[in-house]
C-alpha cells in the first residue's frame, strides 16, 4: 500500500506543480510523510508551503490481482463506477467492477475460471475463490429499443468512449494505481457540489434507459444530493417513459429509495411526475401538501427497512389496495403478506390489559405484531399526540412483559395437541380444530391454565359435550 501511495504522491505532484522530483522515490517519502489520507484524497505539503490534493483509492487484493493480470497482459484496466464512487465518499463499496481495453475472450483466456455473465454487452465474471468480479469491456452501446438494452454494442479502446455512456458523473469515473483517477465528466466536482448531474445531454441518457430517471432520485435520497437543473427538467419531461419499465427494476429502485437516509425525496418524484407513473395511488395523496407531509414525516420517524417504511408510504391506502401494489410491483408474497397485515392494523388499540395484548398478538400474527410499536410511534410523533404516547409505550411495556414471562401466543405454544385429543377418545374431523381454538382463546385469556393436566381437564368436557 506504501509504495502504491507514493508513487502516487511523486506522479501527482509532477503533473500538477510540474516540478522536477530529485532522488524519486527518497523525495517521494519525504512529501508522503507530511502528507495525510481522507477520503480517498492525499493532502500533501510541499515546498513553498503549496499543497496538493491527490487521489488515492485503497482497493481490494483480489481486485488488484485481476487488473495487474490485466495490465501485464498488456490491457489497460480500472476500477470503475459506483466503487470509485463510495471510495471518494468515506463509503464502503459492495461491488467492484472492473472495465478494461482486453475483450471478453482475451479477459477469458487469461483467467483460470469465468463465468459469461452478460458476454454478448462485454462482461465476464472472473472468479477467484468463492468470490466473482464483473470484468466489462470497454464499449460504445447502439441504439436502445426499448428504453433498456442497447441493441448492439461496439468494443472499444478508448475508456473515455466508455465512461461517455454512463449515466450520472459521479459514477463515470474510472481509477488504477498507475494512473490515479479518471475524472472526464468532473463527478468529484459535483460530489462536493452535492449534485445528480446526467452524463452529457440528461435527455438521451434517460432514452437509453428510462430507469436512470428513478436512479437520479434514488442516489438523491441515499446522499442527500440535489438534483441537477437540467437533470430535473428531463426527468420531468421524461417521467411517462417509466411505463416501459419492468415492475420488477421499478421495484428495486423504488425500495432503495424509500429505505434511504431521505425518503421525503418521494416529494419531488412526485412534483417530476414520477409517482403519477409508478405509484397513483400515492400521488393522490400527495396531491394534499399537508397530507404529503405528514406522510414524509411518518416514513422519516421508522428505521431506514422496507418493511416498515412501505407499511407507512401504504397505511392510509387499506389492505386491499396495499396487495393490489405489491402484485403490480411483483414484491415477493411474504412482503406483501406482513405489509398489508400491518396496513390492516394500523390504526388498531386493543385494550392495555395483558389478555388483550396476547389476543392481539395471534391475531396480528407474532411476526407482524413487533412492528405496530415503532409504526404507531412515527403517527403519533408525527401528529403530536401526548396521550397516544403514553399509551403506545404502555402496551409496549405489557408486550415485553409476556414476550419475557413466555406466555403461549399461538397452537404451537400450546400444550396439548390434536393427537392429545385423539387420544382422549376424539373422532378425526372439524371437531379437532374447533376444541383446539377454544382451548386457545383460554390460554390467551389464562396463560396459567397451559398445562397439559389443565387442558385434557377442559377438553375431555368439551368432547363430552360433543356428543349432546
Amino acid at each position: 500500500m506504501l509504495f502504491e501511495l507514493l508513487k502516487i504522491v511523486n506522479r501527482g505532484i509532477k503533473d500538477k506543480l510540474n516540478l522536477k522530483v530529485k532522488g524519486g522515490f527518497i523525495e517521494s517519502v519525504l512529501f508522503f510523510l507530511k502528507g495525510k489520507v481522507d477520503n480517498a484524497i492525499i493532502t500533501v505539503q510541499c515546498k513553498n508551503n503549496i499543497k496538493v490534493k491527490i487521489m488515492y483509492i485503497e482497493i481490494p487484493e483480489k481486485v488488484n490481482r485481476i487488473l495487474k493480470q490485466l495490465e501485464k497482459a498488456g490491457y489497460p484496466a480500472y476500477i470503475v463506477g459506483g466503487c470509485v464512487r463510495d471510495s471518494i465518499l468515506g463509503r464502503k463499496p459492495t461491488d467492484w467492477d472492473i472495465t478494461t481495453k482486453a475483450t471478453p475472450c482475451q479477459v477469458k483466456d487469461l483467467f483460470r475460471r469465468t463465468i459469461d455473465t452478460g458476454i454478448e454487452h462485454g462482461t465476464v465474471t472472473v472468479m477467484l475463490g468463492n468470490e466473482g468480479y464483473e470484468v466489462t469491456t470497454y464499449r460504445i452501446d447502439g441504439l436502445y429499443e426499448d428504453s433498456r438494452h442497447p441493441k448492439e454494442v461496439t468494443f472499444t479502446e478508448d475508456l473515455k468512449e466508455d465512461l461517455r455512456r454512463r449515466d450520472f458523473t459521479i459514477n463515470a469515473m474510472a481509477y488504477n494505481s498507475q494512473e490515479g483517477l479518471i475524472d472526464i465528466f468532473d463527478g468529484v466536482e459535483d460530489s462536493k457540489k452535492r449534485l445528480i448531474r446526467a452524463v452529457g445531454n440528461p435527455q438521451e441518457r434517460f432514452q437509453e434507459d428510462a430507469l436512470r430517471l428513478m436512479r437520479a432520485l434514488r442516489f438523491s435520497a441515499q446522499l442527500g444530493y440535489q438534483i441537477e437543473a437540467n437533470t430535473k427538467q428531463a426527468i420531468l419531461e421524461m417521467a411517462k417513459d417509466l411505463d416501459k419499465i419492468s415492475a420488477e427494476r421499478v421495484q428495486i429502485e423504488l425500495i432503495k429509495l424509500i429505505t434511504s437516509p431521505h425518503p421525503e425525496v418521494l416529494k419531488e418524484a412526485y412534483r417530476l411526475g414520477v409517482t403519477k407513473v409508478i405509484l397513483p395511488e400515492i400521488d393522490q395523496i400527495m396531491k394534499s401538501k399537508e397530507e404529503g407531509e405528514k406522510l414524509m414525516q411518518r416514513m422519516q420517524k421508522v428505521p431506514e427497512d422496507k418493511i416498515y417504511r412501505l407499511t407507512i408510504l401504504f397505511s392510509e391506502l387499506g389492505k386491499e389496495t396495499a396487495i393490489k401494489i405489491g402484485k403490480r410491483l411483483k414484491m415477493d408474497n411474504a412482503t406483501i403478506k406482513l405489509v398489508s397485515t400491518l396496513v390492516a392494523y394500523f390504526s388498531y388499540q386493543p385494550e392495555l390489559i395483558e389478555s388483550s395484548i396476547r389476543k392481539a398478538i395471534y391475531e396480528i400474527g407474532e411476526d407482524a405484531y413487533p412492528y405496530l410499536y415503532q409504526l404507531k410511534k412515527a403517527k403519533i410523533l408525527a401528529s403530536g399526540v401526548e396521550k397516544e404516547e403514553e399509551r403506545n409505550e404502555e402496551a409496549n411495556k405489557i408486550y415485553e412483559k409476556i414476550l419475557e414471562r413466555g406466555d403461549c401466543l399461538s397452537l404451537h405454544g400450546m400444550n396439548l395437541s390434536g393427537n392429545d385429543l385423539l387420544a382422549l377418545g376424539l373422532k378425526p374431523g372439524k371437531e379437532v380444530g374447533k376444541i383446539l381454538y377454544s382451548l386457545l382463546e383460554i390460554v390467551l385469556e389464562d396463560p396459567r391454565k397451559n398445562t397439559k393436566e389443565e387442558l385434557e381437564k377442559i377438553a375431555k368436557k368439551m368432547i363430552a359435550n360433543t356428543g349432546d
